[in-house]
């Protein structure tokens, strides 16, 4: 996977890189994106969650420098394009049509992945129905590449 031109990282795969705890450490080295080729893309709207995010876990003032530093490392796209604003429309609406509706900043997140191209990496199941390879998902819907990183990697069972 690693040799992915594009991938999009979802806010959840932000928090497990800076935490870098097993779940970082296996995002890092099966999609390498602080070693890509092509510098991974994250939307604004993940950027200002990361912040959001950071206060509320209580990072500090080093720990908010490395997120920093990890968004100086992507490219950040905005939503404020014609085609993502487009794009928006056509997933919330789709999204809701079939009785999946998405919270807006994952819709923002998945209007980007689908006008980039750019496979979104997340931890969450929240974008599966806008997956074509998922069996959720129904013929209408804005289709996005995905990939679903388990949260639970190399936690023990039980």
């Amino acid at each position: 996977m690693a040799d992915h031109p594009l991938h999009l990282l979802d806010t959840n795969v932000l928090v497990a890189l800076i935490r870098a705890g097993v779940l970082g450490q296996h995002i890092d080295a099966t999609f390498q994106p602080r070693q890509a080729r092509f510098k991974p893309l994250v939307s604004v709207v993940s950027v200002g969650e990361i912040y959001s995010l950071a206060r509320q876990f209580g990072w500090g003032p080093k720990k908010i420098a490395e997120v920093t530093k990890l968004l100086e490392n992507l490219v950040v796209e905005d939503i404020n394009a014609p085609e993502i604003l487009a794009a928006y429309g056509e997933i919330d609406h789709a999204s809701r049509e079939i009785g999946r509706p998405m919270g807006k900043n994952d819709v923002w997140i998945a209007a980007t992945a689908k006008v980039t191209g750019a496979t979104l990496l997340t931890t969450d199941r929240d974008f599966d129905h806008l997956s074509a390879t998922n069996p959720l998902y129904k013929p209408g819907v804005p289709a996005i590449k995905l990939v679903w990183i388990d949260p639970d990697h190399g936690k023990p069972a039980g």
